[in-house]
């Protein structure tokens, strides 16, 4: 549940922290004093759609903050683990500032995250629903997904391995038409593959080839040098009066040496293994020498090699690996090309097959879809009749799109056209929400369905902006009741013109403007009893609160008490 809301500079709001409480909190105000823009506020903290526009005027950045607690297993913690974000001791904070460039910036729990990601933790933490939810009861492609969230557990599975075999049929329906489609240039590919191949396979490369044949180029190009060099060193150190014959007659004067001083022994098998290993080295220093070839052919050779595998890389990759790789590429598709008609057989077969399980398990779909319209339509008739629409009938046309039996008849949810019709009086024939003209029906209706659906997914905030809008007398009433029901055991924020709602509320909030030095400023008040009576008895009459009104207001208390029970 919401505990707290934070709003700074935005829109006419300066500065304000509002506390929240379980069940029923109504707002109430003049029109204009800012109760919707609160409402505002929290769309936006769960992700909604921001602008510039929202910024208060002369300020950088409005700055909107939510504190919200939530249980052990609330889903709100599933979308919260793969960002790596936190949640200590089942308190969550949302954070959203918006700069006047129109630039917004979001935290959770402190931690910067994407806008996707804070709408999708923020519809786990409120449902919200407007004067514009109307407008989302009359699109029909909602109605398929009121119904399935409706349906339970087991419709949720048959819709998930449905949609998994639809987009399998779907991919291999796109690779059966990219097989059949342009045999011209498929052909004309094959034929490219073909020369490439050959070209590539002539030239017998062997992984590491060049790097092989630049090494023994650059030794060959610089054989003179490698020969003069080797040859310098080994002057240096064989011959008369040279390294080595310095070396033995040190090791001779180093033997006398040992012999007198026993001590020296050590030093002495040091020097000489030394001088052991000097002479072998001079040794293979000398098989070096003897090893330079000056062979121009084999420079040539490698030459002509290498221009031929540089040519090869200039068209296939930069390296003889890479050149390989291309190859095993071209052969596999080129494999593919020449046996296309093997291919589109098998893949066709396959197809065939799943499109078989795709259709039944489409009817199995349709069939959980009609068991759970015939409950949705009892749940939504008695949730109507508590609202005074006793004679209303509602129900879900469940209409295939075409003739069943084969991959055209199925969509992407399903073969089902699914809608919601109603006759609101007696006579009436069913017929769309769409063409419901009344406001008040619709708000009824609205929240009839919002009433049935919030207890099945056990939301436990609800936000209600102005949906008695259209409705009096008694039905106002009955609204508010149902409104009241829905708080019991959860969280309801209510903006609300009907003292009838308004007399019901747990809590109850009076949002205000005043003026000062030509600025408007929002406040928010939490009404004690007193208070209470005098608003309602505002709402009553208007401007002048008299005490007859003021009678009144407590009239409407004391019933919405005895409601309350």
């Amino acid at each position: 549940m919401l505990m707290e809301l934070s709003i700074k500079n935005f829109a006419i709001i300066r500065s304000l922290t509002v506390p929240f409480e379980k069940g029923l909190t109504v707002l109430t105000g003049e029109t204009g004093a800012g109760k919707s823009i609160i409402i505002d506020a929290i769309a936006l903290l769960l992700g909604g759609r921001g602008s510039a526009e929202f910024v208060r005027f002369g300020e950088k950045r409005a700055e909107i903050e939510g504190l919200f607690a939530i249980g052990e297993n609330h889903p709100a913690l599933k979308k919260l683990d793969p960002i790596g974000v936190e949640c200590e001791e089942g308190m969550l904070i949302l954070r959203r500032d918006i700069t006047d460039a129109g630039k917004s910036i979001c935290r959770i729990n402190g931690k910067l995250t994407t806008i996707g990601v804070l709408r999708e933790v923020g519809q786990t933490l409120i449902d919200m629903h407007g004067q514009h939810e109307h407008q989302s009861l009359m699109r029909i492609e909602e109605h398929v997904e009121l119904l399935d969230s409706f349906g339970g557990e087991a419709l949720k599975k048959t819709r998930a391995e449905y949609t998994r075999l639809f987009n399998e049929v779907q991919k291999m329906t796109d690779r059966i038409n990219s097989l059949n489609q342009n045999s011209q240039e498929m052909a004309r590919k094959a034929d490219l593959y073909a020369y490439q191949l050959q070209e590539i396979e002539q030239a017998k490369l062997t992984p590491g080839e060049d790097e092989e044949l630049l090494a023994k180029r650059h030794k060959l190009a610089n054989s003179e040098k490698l020969y003069e060099a080797l040859t310098r060193s080994y002057e240096h150190m064989y011959g008369e009066e040279r390294g080595l014959d310095y070396m033995s007659g040190m090791l001779s004067h180093l033997e006398t040496a040992a012999s007198i001083d026993k001590e020296l022994a050590p030093l002495y098998e040091q020097m000489s293994s030394s001088y052991y290993m000097l002479e072998e080295g001079t040794y293979a220093i000398r098989e070096a020498i003897e090893a330079i070839d000056f062979d121009p052919e084999t420079l040539g050779f490698i030459e002509t090699r290498l221009a031929e595998i540089d040519k090869l890389k200039r068209k296939y990759g930069d390296s003889v690996e890479t050149i390989l790789e291309y190859a095993a590429t071209i052969e596999e598709e080129l494999e593919a090309i020449e046996h296309k008609d093997d291919r589109l057989a098998n893949l066709t077969e396959k197809r065939d097959a799943l499109v078989e399980d795709l259709l039944l398990e489409a009817e199995a779909l349709t069939d959980l879809r009609k068991a759970a319209a015939t409950e949705l339509m009892e749940a939504i008739e008695k949730q109507l009749q508590d609202l005074y629409m006793e004679k209303a009938q509602f129900q879900v046309a469940i209409e295939p799109y075409t003739n069943k039996g084969d991959l055209s008849s199925l969509k992407r949810l399903g073969q089902d056209r699914i809608e919601f019709m109603i006759s609101a009086n007696p006579g009436e024939p069913l017929k769309p929400l769409a063409k419901v003209a009344s406001g008040g029906e619709l708000s009824r209706i609205m929240l009839a369905l919002k009433s049935v659906f919030t207890a099945k997914e056990g939301i436990t905030s609800v936000i209600f902006d102005e949906v008695d809008t259209g409705v009096s007398g008694r039905i106002a009433q009955a609204i508010g009741e149902k409104i009241q029901r829905i708080s019991a055991g959860s969280q309801v924020l209510c903006i609300s013109h009907l003292p009838q709602v308004a007399a019901l509320a747990d809590h109850h909030l009076y949002i205000s403007k005043t003026e000062t030095d030509n600025r408007v400023f929002t406040s928010v008040k939490v009404l004690n009893e007193n208070e209470k009576v005098d608003e309602l008895a505002r709402m009553l009459s208007g401007v002048e609160v008299t005490d007859l009104t003021r009678k009144n207001a407590e009239e409407l208390l004391a019933l919405a008490q005895t409601k309350k029970m």
